[in-house]
Protein backbone atom coordinates (compact mmCIF):
# COMPACT_ATOMS: atom_id res chain seq x y z
CA UNK A 1 0.00 0.00 0.00
CA UNK A 2 1.18 3.73 -0.81
CA UNK A 3 0.46 6.64 2.23
CA UNK A 4 1.16 9.75 1.85
CA UNK A 5 3.05 11.87 4.76
CA UNK A 6 1.84 15.32 4.97
CA UNK A 7 3.51 17.76 6.98
CA UNK A 8 1.84 20.65 7.85
CA UNK A 9 2.83 23.83 10.15
CA UNK A 10 2.06 27.31 10.77
CA UNK A 11 3.78 29.34 8.53
CA UNK A 12 3.00 32.82 10.17
CA UNK A 13 4.85 31.05 13.46
CA UNK A 14 7.57 30.05 11.88
CA UNK A 15 8.06 33.01 9.79
CA UNK A 16 11.44 34.85 10.94
CA UNK A 17 12.60 31.27 11.89
CA UNK A 18 14.81 29.64 9.65
CA UNK A 19 15.35 25.70 10.08
CA UNK A 20 18.24 25.19 12.68
CA UNK A 21 21.21 23.92 10.36
CA UNK A 22 20.65 20.75 12.38
CA UNK A 23 17.70 19.77 10.73
CA UNK A 24 19.07 19.67 7.36
CA UNK A 25 21.19 16.84 8.64
CA UNK A 26 18.73 14.78 10.67
CA UNK A 27 16.10 15.10 8.09
CA UNK A 28 18.40 13.71 5.68
CA UNK A 29 19.37 10.95 7.80
CA UNK A 30 15.65 9.84 8.00
CA UNK A 31 14.67 10.18 4.17
CA UNK A 32 18.00 7.94 3.83
CA UNK A 33 16.56 5.49 6.66
CA UNK A 34 13.09 5.43 4.41
CA UNK A 35 15.34 4.76 1.54
CA UNK A 36 17.45 1.90 2.68
CA UNK A 37 13.98 0.29 4.09
CA UNK A 38 13.19 0.55 0.78
CA UNK A 39 9.90 2.46 1.55
CA UNK A 40 9.93 5.60 -0.18
CA UNK A 41 9.10 6.74 -3.44
CA UNK A 42 9.02 10.60 -3.59
CA UNK A 43 9.47 12.70 -0.89
CA UNK A 44 9.76 17.31 -1.20
CA UNK A 45 9.77 20.35 0.75
CA UNK A 46 7.68 23.14 -0.57
CA UNK A 47 8.36 26.92 -1.22
CA UNK A 48 6.88 29.34 1.12
CA UNK A 49 3.17 30.09 0.34
CA UNK A 50 4.13 33.74 -0.86
CA UNK A 51 5.25 31.80 -4.03
CA UNK A 52 2.37 30.03 -4.96
CA UNK A 53 -1.47 30.27 -5.79
CA UNK A 54 -4.92 29.37 -4.84
CA UNK A 55 -6.81 28.56 -7.38
CA UNK A 56 -10.73 28.12 -6.24
CA UNK A 57 -13.84 27.04 -7.90
CA UNK A 58 -17.14 28.40 -7.58
CA UNK A 59 -19.84 26.32 -6.22
CA UNK A 60 -21.42 25.64 -9.34
CA UNK A 61 -23.80 27.95 -9.49
CA UNK A 62 -23.15 30.48 -11.35
CA UNK A 63 -23.21 29.46 -15.00
CA UNK A 64 -19.47 29.50 -17.03
CA UNK A 65 -18.21 30.61 -13.66
CA UNK A 66 -14.38 30.78 -14.05
CA UNK A 67 -11.69 29.55 -11.06
CA UNK A 68 -9.83 32.15 -9.57
CA UNK A 69 -6.61 32.50 -8.88
CA UNK A 70 -5.30 34.41 -5.78
CA UNK A 71 -1.58 34.79 -5.47
CA UNK A 72 0.42 33.88 -2.04
CA UNK A 73 0.89 34.09 0.81
CA UNK A 74 -2.09 32.52 2.10
CA UNK A 75 -3.01 34.90 5.22
CA UNK A 76 -6.22 32.61 5.92
CA UNK A 77 -4.93 29.27 6.31
CA UNK A 78 -3.55 28.33 9.18
CA UNK A 79 -1.58 25.62 8.33
CA UNK A 80 0.39 24.90 5.48
CA UNK A 81 1.66 21.77 3.43
CA UNK A 82 5.02 22.35 4.12
CA UNK A 83 6.64 18.84 2.39
CA UNK A 84 5.85 15.02 1.20
CA UNK A 85 6.39 12.02 1.46
CA UNK A 86 4.88 8.93 -0.59
CA UNK A 87 6.44 5.16 1.21
CA UNK A 88 5.10 2.17 0.51
CA UNK A 89 4.42 -0.02 2.92
CA UNK A 90 2.43 -3.01 4.36
CA UNK A 91 0.03 -1.34 6.81
CA UNK A 92 -1.36 2.11 9.01
CA UNK A 93 1.00 1.21 11.60
CA UNK A 94 4.34 0.88 9.53
CA UNK A 95 3.59 4.42 7.87
CA UNK A 96 2.69 6.46 11.07
CA UNK A 97 5.69 4.51 12.34
CA UNK A 98 7.93 6.30 10.03
CA UNK A 99 5.82 9.68 10.57
CA UNK A 100 6.64 9.56 14.21
CA UNK A 101 10.52 9.58 13.29
CA UNK A 102 10.61 12.81 11.36
CA UNK A 103 12.87 15.80 13.19
CA UNK A 104 10.87 17.91 14.08
CA UNK A 105 10.58 20.01 16.99
CA UNK A 106 8.20 23.40 16.32
CA UNK A 107 4.61 22.04 16.54
CA UNK A 108 4.62 20.71 13.12
CA UNK A 109 1.82 17.86 12.56
CA UNK A 110 2.21 14.84 9.44
CA UNK A 111 -0.85 13.40 8.47
CA UNK A 112 -0.60 10.40 7.27
CA UNK A 113 -3.30 9.00 4.33
CA UNK A 114 -3.20 6.01 2.42
CA UNK A 115 -2.89 6.78 -1.37
CA UNK A 116 -5.79 5.17 -3.59
CA UNK A 117 -4.91 2.59 -5.88
CA UNK A 118 -6.93 1.85 -8.94
CA UNK A 119 -8.43 -1.54 -7.55
CA UNK A 120 -10.07 0.55 -4.77
CA UNK A 121 -12.33 1.81 -7.64
CA UNK A 122 -13.26 -1.82 -9.17
CA UNK A 123 -16.78 -2.75 -9.64
CA UNK A 124 -17.64 1.07 -9.18
CA UNK A 125 -15.87 2.97 -11.80
CA UNK A 126 -17.05 1.94 -15.45
CA UNK A 127 -14.41 -0.67 -17.00
CA UNK A 128 -13.41 2.01 -19.69
CA UNK A 129 -12.40 4.49 -16.92
CA UNK A 130 -10.35 2.10 -15.61
CA UNK A 131 -8.34 0.95 -18.45
CA UNK A 132 -7.91 4.40 -19.55
CA UNK A 133 -6.45 4.81 -15.93
CA UNK A 134 -4.25 2.14 -16.47
CA UNK A 135 -3.09 3.34 -19.91
CA UNK A 136 -2.50 6.75 -18.23
CA UNK A 137 0.04 5.56 -15.81
CA UNK A 138 1.77 3.03 -17.89
CA UNK A 139 2.12 6.18 -20.29
CA UNK A 140 3.65 8.19 -17.27
CA UNK A 141 5.63 5.79 -16.37
CA UNK A 142 6.83 5.86 -20.30
CA UNK A 143 7.96 9.46 -20.10
CA UNK A 144 9.34 9.49 -16.86
CA UNK A 145 11.28 6.24 -17.04
CA UNK A 146 9.93 4.87 -14.71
Amino acid sequence: MRYMLVLTYDEAEAAGRPPEPEIFEEMGRFNQAMVDAGVLLAGEGLAPSSQGAIVAFGDGEGEGEEPTVTDGPFTEVKELIGGFWILTVDSLEEATGWARRAPFRHGERVQVRRVFDPEDFAGVAPDEVMEAEQRMREQTAEQHGS
